[in-house]
């Protein structure tokens, strides 16, 4: 008989302060390796969508995600696509990348990242969000307890709104390296 699994600890683990400050900040999610993930003891990544592993509203086949995600499935990472898109934008990439996910997720209100991190099975200090905002993927996942890696945006998005929180992102990064630098001296 397995014994109980026992429930995952969700919360933060950052000072208020740092909840936007990514844990890691990376050009391309491919830049994630299995041996990325072991030296971090992760094993299971929440990956966005638009701009992070496909263009904003691009339906276009997507080869080198495929590869990527078929390389870290061998190796036994789960993965899990946690988006803000619509229902439908989500199960056309579920379907070709051959993994669950969930669409308008409300990011970044942890419900959505505990529930994803529940299903795998695992701790959020196992399970990595992966993304390419702010406000969003970081901040949720910092507050589901999970690690976080910030990515480039894959693509310039034209929608006004995303504009304006592509500039705040910026003040704050800077923001952060002023007093990151400041404590290095």
């Amino acid at each position: 008989m397995n014994p109980p699994l026992k429930r995952p600890e969700f919360g933060i683990r950052k000072s208020r302060r740092d909840l936007l400050k990514p844990d890691c900040t990376l050009e391309s999610f491919l830049d994630i390796t299995p041996n990325f993930l072991l030296e971090r003891h992760l094993r299971g990544l929440l990956l966005d969508l638009d701009n992070t592993l496909i263009p904003y509203a691009s339906r276009a086949d997507a080869p080198e995600v495929v590869a990527w995600v078929g390389g870290l499935l061998e190796q036994g990472v789960q993965l899990y696509l946690l988006s803000n898109a619509t229902h439908g934008r989500v199960a056309f990439w579920v379907e070709k990348l051959q993994f669950t996910g969930v669409g308008l997720a409300s990011k970044p209100f942890p419900r959505a990242f505990e529930k994803a991190i529940r299903g795998m099975q695992l701790e959020p200090r196992q399970v990595a969000m992966v993304g390419d905002q702010l406000f969003t993927d970081v901040l949720g996942g910092n507050l589901a307890g999970a690690y976080t890696i910030l990515v480039k945006p894959l693509s310039d998005n034209a929608l006004p709104h995303t504009r304006i929180i592509r500039r705040l992102e910026r003040s704050v990064m800077k923001r952060y390296a002023r007093r990151s630098s400041s404590q290095k001296l």
